[in-house]
């Protein structure tokens, strides 16, 4: 039986907060849906969010910045790497050209017989436009970017692993993986669950660079997370990964929008386990027209506001 629907988020640990901000509104045109902190650990860090139009689960990206902690990370092998994220096949040459403008630094190329378009955050991750036909996801129309070349939301993940025979096992046997399997080179890649956009995952064979980070630390991907739809497919997913022998996997997480479990998987890559559940998603603590205007905090921060924002850089959005 498959439990996963496709993908939810992806989250990362950036660099500074206004330059994470400014890049994906002012550059990519995302909208800015939610701005509160991370939930777990003593420092104040802020938890950012970004979307297509309607913040639909597989379009969002969330991005901790860890620069003004002084934490930064290592990107290397058995570690997510590249955020792919969907756009309009016709848009890719716009997207060129407008990255260009923004003095973003830009690659083109064709992989699995896709256009792309590579490029970097601000703080180092990697980023690639993929060009799809028939995306229904609707793309934000902010800061310049036209609907007919919006972002449609997340295309998948890249995954550096070591040895990719053990991410596919994985995929396979417990994650809902469905169809062949696609080669080129030393990439690998597949899709997971049952929608038809957002949820690749494409394996890069990496024995070269050393073992990436895991913990946060600016400049690399935190993790990838999945849409289970509803507890009970969570709970039974869960129930399989660990009845499989992979229990390196988190307690349920209440992260007031969604709740998770995490899984560390055999190619190093951190995966969460996600629903939107009924008393969540992202206009439960703002309207859905207000989306990313305040600054939203978990009740149990709440008596800490001044502190925790006193110890935050200031951003404009």
């Amino acid at each position: 039986m498959t439990y996963v629907v496709g993908s939810h988020h992806v989250t990362l640990s950036v660099g500074g907060a206004q330059e994470d901000v400014d890049f994906h509104t002012k550059v990519l045109g995302m909208r800015f849906i939610k701005k509160t902190v991370l939930y777990d650990g003593s420092t104040p860090i802020y938890h950012l969010y970004y979307s297509n139009a309607n913040g639909d689960p597989s379009s969002v990206v969330t991005t901790f910045p860890w620069a003004q902690a002084g934490l930064y990370g290592s990107r290397g092998t058995n570690q997510a790497r590249e955020v792919f994220l969907s756009v309009p096949s016709t848009s890719l040459d716009y997207w060129n050209k407008r990255l260009g403008q923004h003095e973003v630094e830009t690659q083109m190329t064709e992989v699995f017989g896709e256009r792309r378009v590579n490029f970097r955050h601000p703080s180092g991750i990697e980023y690639v436009l993929v060009g799809n036909e028939g995306d229904p996801r609707v793309g934000f129309t902010g800061n310049g970017v036209s609907a007919e070349n919006a972002i449609h939301g997340i295309h998948g993940t890249g995954i550096h692993v070591y040895d990719q025979d053990r991410m596919v096992e994985f995929a396979q046997d417990v994650f809902s993986a469905k169809g062949n399997i696609q080669e080129e080179g030393n990439r690998a890649r597949f899709q997971v669950g049952d929608d038809k956009f957002g949820n690749y995952i494409e394996l890069t064979g990496n024995r070269t660079d050393d073992q990436g980070t895991w913990r946060y630390g600016a400049g690399t991907y935190h993790h990838f997370a999945w849409n289970l739809d509803n507890l009970e497919n969570q709970n039974k997913i869960k129930f399989e990964i660990e009845g499989a022998g992979y229990t390196d996997i988190s307690e349920l997480k209440d992260r007031t929008y969604f709740k998770s479990h995490y899984v560390r998987t055999p190619g190093g890559a951190l995966f969460e386990l996600a629903v939107t559940h009924n008393e969540g998603g992202w206009d439960c603590d703002e309207s859905p027209e207000e989306l990313g205007q305040a600054f939203m905090l978990p009740a149990f921060f709440e008596d800490q506001r001044s502190a925790i924002m006193d110890q935050l850089e200031p951003i404009e959005s």
